[in-house]
C-alpha cells in the first residue's frame, strides 16, 4: 500500500521516540522532525543522541530533546518524571513511538536462560507498559494523540528458536489492542508496526550470514511510520500493520 503525508503534517507536534540513537528509530526520528515535529529523543547512548540531536539542528528542523533512560534499569518513578518534565516543559504529548527493543538468545525453548527471558521482558514488555501508562494523561491533552508500538512477524506466529522474543511481541500486540480498544472513544489511536526485514543491528544479530544490502533500509518504512502519526488520520486504530506485506 502507497502512503502519502503532507511535508509539515506534523509540525508543533511533541514526539518521544524510544531506541532514537539507532536504526529504525533514529530514522523515524529524523523524518518526524523533517516533517515539522519536535522529536524527545530517548535511548540508553548519549552520545548517539547527540549526533541525532546534532543532525536535526543541521537541517534546520525544529530543535529536538533529549532523554538519556536505560530501560533494563529504569523504574515507574522514572517515567513518572519523565512525564511531569515533558508537561512542564511542553504542556502535552502528541506522540510516542515505542521502538527500543531488545532481541535477547535464539534458542530451544526448553534451554530459554531465566535472566536472559526477564531482561527481554523487562525492556520490551514491562518498560512500554509503565511509559505508557505514565505518559497518557499528558497525551490526552493532545487533541489528536497517536501512540505506535513495534511489533514483529514472531508476534503474530510463534517461530522455532525465537521463544523468548515472540512472547515478548505477542505480548506487544495485545497492550496495544487494549489500549486501542479503551481509548476508542477518544482522539487517541493506537497501533503497531512490523517493520519485517529491515537492515538494522537487530536483524543483522539475528541473521549474521544475511546479505543486508539486499534488505529495506529504514527510510524505506518511513511512509507507514509517518502515516500512524498524522493528525488527520483518524481511521486507522487497533491494528498491527506490516511495513513489508508480502
Amino acid at each position: 500500500m502507497e502512503y502519502s503525508t503532507a511535508p509539515k503534517a506534523l509540525a508543533d507536534k511533541i514526539i518521544l521516540i524510544t531506541g532514537a540513537g539507532a536504526g529504525i528509530g533514529r530514522q523515524t526520528a529524523l523524518s518526524y522532525a523533517e516533517h515539522g515535529a519536535t522529536v524527545i529523543l530517548l535511548g540508553r547512548n548519549v552520545a548517539n543522541l547527540e549526533l541525532i540531536y546534532d543532525e536535526i539542528e543541521k537541517a534546520g528542523y525544529p530543535q529536538a530533546a533529549i532523554v538519556p533512560l536505560d530501560l533494563k534499569g529504569a523504574t515507574k518513578q522514572n517515567y513518572i518524571d519523565m512525564a511531569e518534565t515533558i508537561e512542564g516543559q511542553f504542556g502535552r504529548l502528541d506522540g510516542l513511538v515505542h521502538n527500543a527493543g531488545v532481541l535477547g538468545t535464539l534458542s530451544p525453548f526448553e534451554q530459554i536462560d531465566e535472566e536472559t527471558f526477564d531482561d527481554v521482558m523487562q525492556i520490551n514488555v514491562k518498560a512500554e507498559f509503565l511509559m505508557t501508562q505514565a505518559l497518557l494523561p499528558i497525551l490526552k491533552k493532545s487533541a489528536a494523540g497517536r501512540i505506535i508500538f513495534t511489533s514483529s512477524t514472531v508476534g503474530h506466529i510463534g517461530r522455532t528458536f525465537w521463544g523468548t522474543y515472540a512472547i515478548s511481541k505477542f505480548a506487544t500486540e495485545g497492550m496495544m489492542q487494549i489500549l486501542a480498544d479503551e481509548l476508542s472513544d477518544t482522539s487517541i489511536r493506537v497501533n503497531a508496526i512490523n517493520p519485517g526485514a529491515t537492515r538494522t543491528r537487530m536483524r543483522a544479530k539475528a541473521y549474521p550470514g544475511e546479505d543486508a544490502n539486499a534488505l529495506k533500509s529504514p527510510k524505506d518504512l518511513m511512509p507507514l511510520y509517518l502515516q500512524l502519526m498524522d493528525p488527520t488520520v483518524t481511521g486507522i486504530n487497533g491494528q498491527c500493520i506490516d511495513a513489508q506485506p508480502k
